[in-house]
Formats: structure tokens, C-alpha cells, sequence
């Protein structure tokens, strides 16, 4: 291997490259436009992740993962400073209370307690709270996740993009009762426009660059709530800088 080129390593003070060209010129040259999400234009709705809905889902082979998923999602938006809203759907009867993970996350924001309308976006003390929210922050990106992919998620999204906004449906934080709900619901939105996401490449998203100040609390989330990354992660560094198992070979410097 000695006559291999010298790698090339960017400097750690490069920032992220914009794009070449706008939306607008993207769109008049007839191509899709990329207005990413960002911790600046998005908010987080968290639609009905309820534990009596939660037991309701049928395509996950564990809860543990949807939950998990769910919880991520929360925790990234809390990391990136997203504002977050939080609504239920007749949480007094048989489809239960807000996540109680997700209540202590945000202790500070209100749970939104519709009483009967299905999709959160058609209540008027939700839809009034978050217009004033979009208004009063000059957001444009609605990162959505609910219980039920195909009503709680599809629903709003629909309703949401028909109004004008850019709606990005976290399909893994969402469960369904069956593959055809989730099939259905996501070809759907996609048709409408919506920008189907999964939660931590959206995480990856919203980060850009590893360098920026949230990196270190948004890498919690990876760790916590992705066990198969975490894992990996503490491994390496349980060995390479805490020798928790001591190296009898003396590799591990």
C-alpha cells in the first residue's frame, strides 16, 4: 500500500457549502427544489402519541422500537431548539395520555386536548395556536409524526399542504395498523407533495455538520434511541479513551 495517493482531509474550519442556485431558478429550470429543513424554518408536531393509541399499532414487530423512534424525534427537536407542539385526540377515555416521556421532555408546552375533531390541523384551538406559531417565528417546514400514520400524519399533512406549507411526514415515528395503512398513507402524501423523512436521517438533516454547537446535544438522541448506533459509539469509545475492559495485548494506547 505505500503507493497510494496522500488522502485528502478537510479542514476542520470548512462550513457548509449553500447551493448553487435558488428555489426559484431551480424550479423555472424545470428541476426540484431543495429547501432543506433546518432548526431555523421547521417546527415539530407531535400528533396523539398516546398509550392507549400506542398499543393500537400493529406494524412494528416491537413498540419498544416505535417508541423509541418517537422519543428520538423529540429529543432531536428539543437539541436543534425546534418549537414543538403537542396534541391529543379524547385522551379522557380509551385512547390514553400523551407519552409520559414525551410530557417530561417538554414540561413547558402545552398538550393541545381535542375533543373530538380527527385531524389536529381542522381544530380551531389547535390550528389557531399554530398559525400564531408559524406567524410569529416566519417558519415554513412542518415536521409532522403521529400515532397513526394514516390518520394522526396523513390527514394534517394533507390539509397543511393544500394551505401551502412544506410538510415533511417522519414516517418511522408513526405506527398503523396494518402495511396497507402505512402503503396508502404514505404514496398519498407523497402525491400531495409531502417529503417523506425518517427520524435520524432527518436528525443528520437538521445537523449539516457535526462541528456546529448543537452536535453535542444532538447526538444524544443517536445514542439513546438508536441502540444499534449507540452501541457502536460506546464501544469505541469505552476502549479508545476510558479502557473501561484493560487491553492485556497493549494495542489500546
Amino acid at each position: 500500500m505505500s503507493d497510494r495517493v496522500a488522502d485528502i482531509v478537510s479542514p476542520i474550519t470548512d462550513s457548509v457549502l449553500p447551493l448553487r442556485s435558488t428555489a426559484e431558478e431551480a424550479r423555472a429550470a424545470g428541476r426540484v427544489p431543495y429547501v432543506k429543513p433546518t432548526p431555523e424554518n421547521s417546527v415539530v408536531l407531535l400528533i396523539d402519541h398516546q398509550i392507549g393509541l400506542m398499543d393500537s399499532t400493529r406494524d412494528y414487530a416491537s413498540l419498544a422500537t416505535l417508541k423509541a423512534n418517537v422519543l428520538g424525534l423529540g429529543q432531536i427537536a428539543k437539541a436543534a431548539g425546534i418549537p414543538v407542539m403537542l396534541s391529543t385526540s379524547n385522551a379522557q377515555w380509551q385512547n390514553g395520555d400523551t407519552l409520559p416521556e414525551l410530557k417530561e421532555l417538554f414540561p413547558d408546552v402545552p398538550i393541545h386536548r381535542r375533543t373530538g375533531i380527527i385531524n389536529c390541523y381542522e381544530d380551531p384551538a389547535f390550528r389557531t395556536a399554530f398559525e400564531e406559531l408559524m406567524t410569529s417565528t416566519g417558519r415554513t417546514h412542518v415536521i409532522i409524526a403521529g400515532v397513526t400514520i394514516g390518520t394522526c400524519t396523513a390527514m394534517p399533512t394533507l390539509a397543511m399542504l393544500h394551505d401551502g406549507y412544506q410538510v415533511l411526514p417522519v414516517v418511522d415515528a408513526c405506527g398503523a395498523w396494518n402495511p396497507y395503512e402505512a402503503d396508502a398513507a404514505i404514496a398519498r402524501m407523497v402525491r400531495a407533495g409531502a417529503e417523506p423523512v425518517t427520524v435520524f436521517a432527518l436528525g443528520c438533516e437538521l445537523q449539516a455538520d457535526w462541528k456546529l454547537p448543537i452536535g453535542d446535544a444532538m447526538f444524544g438522541p443517536f445514542t439513546d434511541q438508536l441502540p444499534e448506533y449507540g452501541f457502536v459509539i460506546q464501544n469505541f469509545w469505552n476502549n479508545a479513551n476510558q479502557h473501561v475492559v484493560p487491553d492485556p495485548f497493549g494495542n489500546v494506547k
